[in-house]
Formats: C-alpha cells, structure tokens, sequence
C-alpha cells in the first residue's frame, strides 16, 4: 500500500503490526506441520532434517514474539491488554473504507 492510501485509511499506524502478526500466524503453523511431520517421519535422516526445521521454526516464531513484544504490539501473558488491542484493530478494519 503506498503512504497517501496508508494515512487516508489509517493503516500507517497498524502496517508493521499487520504484518509481523500475519508472519507469526505463520510461523505458528510452521512449527506445528513441523512437529506433526516428524512424528511421522520414517527414517532417521527425514527424522533429523525435520528436527532441524524444527528448531528453527521455533527460533523465528520467538524472535517475532519478543519484537511484537518489544514495539508493545502484542501482550501474550496480559490477555486484558491484548484484548484492547485486538479491539482496537478490530474496529480500525471495520471503519476502512469498503
């Protein structure tokens, strides 16, 4: 989105936090096909090379955690405050033009 469509819909403000929330979400479901996958892996190789993926799935999922943390974007232990948060954005969506 260019930035005179980000200011007229008030999107400036939430572009980072969409983004880096949609790439958790990802992220999210990447460690969860991964451990899924090597549950089922059949050899020792498969098994080790989804390990690896693994690990390195959760490594990103945290980085993006302690970021949307560290701008105050995301609150996983405060459910109250990310509850004001995610009614905020809930009710910036709903007033963007359709």
């Amino acid at each position: 989105m260019n930035t005179i469509l980000e200011h007229l819909t008030g999107m400036h403000v939430l572009t980072d936090q969409v983004i880096a929330m949609d790439f958790l979400i990802a992220a999210k479901s990447g460690v969860r096909n991964y451990a899924m996958a090597l549950t089922e892996a059949g050899t020792p190789e498969v098994k080790a090379v989804l390990a690896r993926h693994l690990d390195e799935a959760i490594d990103m999922h945290e980085q993006i955690t302690t970021y949307l943390m560290e701008k105050g974007l995301y609150h996983p232990w405060n459910p109250q405050e990310q509850r004001k948060i995610d009614l905020q954005n809930i009710q910036t969506a709903l007033s963007l033009p359709s």
